[in-house]
């Protein structure tokens, strides 16, 4: 498995290939389907975000409470497709990558090339798992949306596969 260090550059996400495993370390954001209806909802009224997007990471994910002595619970992987209709407005504002479980639109799969962006896959029924690669949890944005707030985690070998790679290599798809 590939180690690969976050923030992603643009020549580390240039070298991903689409089927290729990675151990993820470095910084990234969780959000799910609440987090990005409030994120673009700040966007259309003109407002800044409480974090910056560019060059970040995101990890769809509701992490479950901390137990004594762990920064996280259990953090699964979220189905993807629920943020596909964000997707491409985020990565147009310098998202590099997202993380989470299964197949995306060809509208994300677009705005991925367009935009030299990667998505990763992570292995669904793993949360425990994941939960153990986390090093440190921080929420940053929206407390009243409990686990679906956003939060800043510290990872380290954090296994997933790249799924859609920047030259639109898609594991999901035969070519």
């Amino acid at each position: 498995m590939k180690k690969v260090k976050l923030p992603l550059t643009d020549e580390e996400i240039q070298n991903l290939k689409a089927g290729e495993g990675v151990l993820l370390s470095g910084s990234i954001l969780t959000g799910r389907d609440c987090a990005h209806k409030r994120i673009c909802e700040y966007l259309d009224r003109g407002e800044k975000l409480p974090f910056d997007l560019g060059g970040e990471t995101i990890y769809y994910a509701g992490p479950c409470p901390a137990p004594e002595g762990k920064a996280c619970g259990s953090c699964g992987p979220t189905t993807s497709a629920r943020m596909d209709s964000f997707a491409p407005r985020l990565l147009d504002l310098g998202l590099k990558g997202m993380i989470g479980k299964g197949e995306r639109s060809d509208e994300v799969e677009r705005a991925i090339v367009r935009c030299h962006a990667v998505y990763f896959a992570a292995i669904g029924g793993a949360g425990a798992l994941y939960g153990n690669a986390i090093k440190k949890s921080e929420l940053i944005a929206f407390p009243d949306l409990l686990s679906e707030a956003v939060y800043r985690f510290e990872i380290e070998d954090f296994p997933c596969v790249v799924a859609i790679d920047c030259t639109g290599g898609n594991i999901y798809k035969k070519t």
